[in-house]
């Protein structure tokens, strides 16, 4: 019987299987799909792990991990295991990758599953047809892809409990090192390296300003060189001389008109790291922020089922039922010209793990308009994004031609180049280049035709150095080098931000001065956990053991030998180094001593630097523009004590006690005079009264409208 918990005497028909997920949100919609037959529960994450106290491996017996029950977890297991001893059969559908094969195992070891039954069920997408598929399709635990999160579960450990307590002797306490997030801090500070030792270089630009005959509008043509052959421009002198000559000569001649057509094809559909960079250059997200709403849209937010297809993934594989959907809807809404003949298949790059498939709505007759209502305007825009995106990538290339002039003026040449559309194709509904450059309109022109010159001007440029990473061309750049998978590329960000080793300024990654302080020890005492080619390798080696070509142990205790002989000389020749804090301008009003920031569990605030002869602490203060509605004094954000959550109070406590949860505004209610407040809601920001019993206040909570 596949997958039985426990053998009973007492097993009637009417007892009914049981499925395990995830999520209590996937579980809900699950259950609704199959009805009374079937029980379906939710273990939340994880039910085991490594302990948080120590290692919790065994190096001298094969690297074996010792899992115990995650914290809070033992009465949902007893619940679990109840459950599972009625049932007539246990099926474990947790996620369909590394991560989730991992939880069915632990699910399987705890509740006395044999992992060998065909106790696993996976789906790509939450809705019926796809679930009830599965329960058709149940499988073995598959032991090389448990393997696989076993052995990176491990690896991480080592790396993090060998590396960390050694920086946290030698330079703070509470810092971290890890596989991936050393890496990725490594690279913005490279990269910041890169821009503080960048030297500028001066050029010049050259654009002149012609007119065809009997035409009223002049357009642009830029220097391209003298006599057909590319030169620089490095000098205001050069720039001055053809500058000059150009407005001597007073005429330019067409030389050479090529035009030329050419076919860009549509995107791939979204896989994780495509997802989140579109997510950040369109939208602003996040990476965090793109894969929480992601998985709420793959959990169905306020829908029956799920929307779109399971969001961790690095295959632009789609299945044959989606494209034929696509094809469908392509031909009847934008006609067949907008169709291939056959469906567009796309390549993925080596070492894709095609589990399952690219990112897609479960149903394009879920059209963004049609589910607008029951989504949050951010659940909206990513929807929107995903829906069009997939669309477009199974439609026909779009067909440009581009026109390029080559003019003359004696040995001058200048050249200009227009673009114009032929077929849209698939930019009918998707243009992932919205902010690329905009070309010249050029009039039709004839060869030999001579164009009147009406101004020229010369412009002063110098080469600028890289960009900062943001989120989107950190994950690029991670994804690109195989460092990390979809499932880690969002923690890793948010990790060496909590960690203090990085910030954002706007979108910019900008290490710290901590960030940096790190990075060098890392890269003196262990180049080789922050060498991007090693770590790219050792992401191939946990693909090889997911693929059942090595086993898990041989890998680790590869690595672990010359691993740990580094982490012993590290600790004998690394010396400690002291990071200055950084002075705020706030006395200490115990001691008067100037107050230093200091970062803890709810970010930064202010603490006296004679610890431990004064422990005095401050929230930091933040004073907003709108003057406090009951004394007139500046109000201020202050955190509450234990917690990263805000309120507004006045700056004049405890002789004013006033205080609001939502940010006052500095405007009166026109019904009733109280002032009013900006509130945050799943809908997004609006404005409304302070007075609960306010007319409109009623109204706009109600609705949830956005200013």
């Amino acid at each position: 019987m596949a997958g039985k918990a426990v053998k009973s005497t007492k097993t009637t028909a009417k007892s009914k299987d049981l499925i395990i997920v995830e999520s209590p949100t996937k579980a809900k919609k699950i259950s609704n799909f199959l009805g009374s037959k079937y029980t379906v529960i939710a273990s939340n994450g994880h039910i085991r792990d490594l302990p948080k106290s120590k290692l919790g491996i065994k190096i001298e017996n094969g690297f074996a991990p010792e899992y115990i029950t995650v914290r809070g977890k033992s009465s949902l297991i007893n619940d679990i295991k109840k459950q599972a001893k009625a049932s007539n059969k246990v099926y474990l559908a947790t996620d369909p990758d590394r991560e989730g094969e991992a939880i069915s195992w632990h699910l399987a070891n705890v509740l006395g599953i044999n992992e060998k039954d065909k106790c696993r069920i996976v789906f790509n997408e939450i809705t019926p047809a796809a679930v009830k598929s599965s329960l058709s399709n149940a499988r073995a635990i598959d032991a090389a892809l448990v393997d696989a999160q076993q052995a990176r579960r491990v690896l991480d450990r080592l790396v993090g409990y060998k590396i960390s307590p050694l920086l946290w002797a030698k330079v703070k306490h509470g810092l971290s090192a890890g596989r991936v997030q050393s890496v990725a801090t490594r690279m913005i500070c490279d990269r910041e390296e890169e821009i503080k030792n960048f030297v500028p270089e001066e050029y010049w630009t050259i654009t002149a300003s012609v007119l065809k005959e009997d035409n009223k509008k002049p357009f642009n043509v830029k220097f391209f060189g003298f006599s057909d052959k590319k030169a620089d421009v490095r000098t205001e002198k050069e720039a001055r001389e053809i500058v000059e000559k150009t407005k001597s000569i007073g005429t330019l001649t067409v030389s050479n008109i090529k035009v030329a057509s050419k076919s860009k094809h549509a995107p791939p559909p979204f896989t994780t790291s495509s997802m989140q960079q579109e997510a950040s250059k369109k939208l602003g997200f996040t990476s965090e922020r793109t894969m929480r709403i992601a998985q709420e849209l793959y959990e169905g937010a306020n829908f029956d089922s799920g929307l779109i297809t399971y969001m961790r993934t690095d295959s632009v594989r789609v299945s044959q039922e989606a494209q034929k959907e696509a094809l469908e809807l392509i031909n009847s809404k934008y006609g067949k010209e907008y169709a291939p003949n056959t469906p567009n298949v796309y390549k993925g790059k080596k070492g894709t793990q095609d589990a399952h498939e690219a990112i897609r709505p479960t149903s394009l007759a879920n059209t963004p308009l049609k589910v607008k209502d029951k989504l949050t305007p951010q659940q909206y825009k990513l929807y929107k994004l995903i829906y069009e995106r997939f669309l477009a990538s199974q439609m026909t290339p779009a067909v440009i031609e581009t026109t390029t002039v080559t003019m003359n003026a004696n040995e001058l040449t200048y050249k200009a180049t227009g673009a114009h559309i032929l077929f849209a194709g698939y930019t009918i509904i998707y243009n992932e280049n919205s902010d690329e450059e905009k070309v010249e309109n050029i009039p039709a022109l004839k060869e030999n035709e001579v164009l009147k010159v009406e101004d020229v001007a010369s412009e002063q440029h110098f080469t600028q150095p890289p960009s900062r990473y943001t989120d989107a061309t950190l994950i690029k750049a991670l994804d690109e080098f195989g460092i990390g998978r979809p499932s880690t590329y969002a923690p890793t960000i948010s990790t060496i931000i909590a960690r203090g080793y990085v910030v954002r300024d706007k979108k910019m990654l900008v290490p710290t001065e901590l960030g940096i302080i790190v990075t060098n020890i890392m890269k003196e005492s262990f180049s080789d956990i922050v060498d991007i080619k090693f770590t790219a390798d050792m992401e191939d080696e946990l693909d090889k053991i997911e693929e059942g070509e090595k086993e898990w142990t041989k890998v680790i205790e590869k690595f672990y030998e010359p691993f740990i002989k580094t982490v012993q000389v590290a600790q004998s020749t690394l010396e400690r180094v002291a990071i200055p804090d950084e002075v705020s301008d706030v006395p200490c009003d115990k001691c008067g001593a100037m107050m230093v920031y200091k970062m803890g569990r709810f970010g930064k605030f202010l603490a006296c630097p004679n610890y431990p002869e004064c422990k005095n602490t401050k929230p930091i203060v933040v004073t907003i523009d709108t003057p406090c509605p009951k004394c007139g004094a500046s109000l201020v954000r202050r955190s509450k004590k234990g917690s990263n959550k805000y309120f507004y109070g006045c700056e004049r406590y405890p002789e004013c006690d006033f205080a609001s949860k939502d940010l006052p505004l500095n405007e009166k209610c026109p019904v009733c005079g109280e002032h009013m407040v900006q509130v945050m809601t799943e809908k997004g920001r609006f404005k409304t009264c302070s007075n609960r019993e306010c007319t409109p206040h009623k109204r706009k909570a109600k609705r949830g409208e956005s200013n």
